[in-house]
């Protein structure tokens, strides 16, 4: 499947109260959104007395060209994840408390059909390519890369902080 090159890893750390289902739903509805096609690739839950842990990691992708692929891996890590009981407007709503760490990796795939793999010589030429005939192009795309997984990164710190405060 091509050249995979990791541009960008970024990290969030919270704790305190939010809804896990809420968070859930918003990670996989900016991915929607954003056009990527979103696989789970794991998914685990362990219950421990009332606390419960789950741990489970996502792989999106997009096309960006006929030869252009962008990756974005999520893991998700949630700890010591309770119930408990708010009061938003006047009334009471389940949710949760617990810490939540997200961790975004995002990589720029080239030849993503792996076209320039048959031999040694197109393998030459891919990199000739990649590197005088369309840099600027592959410049533009890793910083698209790298957006979007800050702009993840920063919506779901976003919505931890409103919905912890509410």
């Amino acid at each position: 499947m091509g050249i995979k090159d990791v541009l960008i890893k970024e990290k969030l750390e919270d704790s305190g109260i939010f809804t896990f289902d809420e968070v859930y739903s918003y990670a996989y509805t900016w991915f929607k959104d954003e056009g990527f096609t979103l696989v789970e690739e794991k998914y685990q839950e362990k219950v421990t007395g009332n606390a419960r842990e789950i741990k489970f990691e996502w792989v999106g992708t997009k096309d960006l060209s006929d030869y252009f692929k962008e990756e974005l891996k999520v893991k998700v890590e949630v700890e010591a994840m309770t119930d408990v009981e708010v009061e938003i407007d006047g009334k009471k709503k389940k949710s949760n408390k617990g810490k939540i760490k997200f961790e975004v990796k995002g990589t720029l795939i080239s030849d993503k059909a792996s076209k320039w793999e048959a031999s040694p010589f197109y393998a030459f030429w891919r990199e000739v390519y990649n590197k005088y005939l369309i840099s600027a192009r592959v410049d533009a795309l890793e910083d698209k890369v790298k957006d979007d997984v800050v702009d993840f990164k920063e919506k779901i710190k976003a919505f931890l902080e409103i919905s912890g405060k509410r």
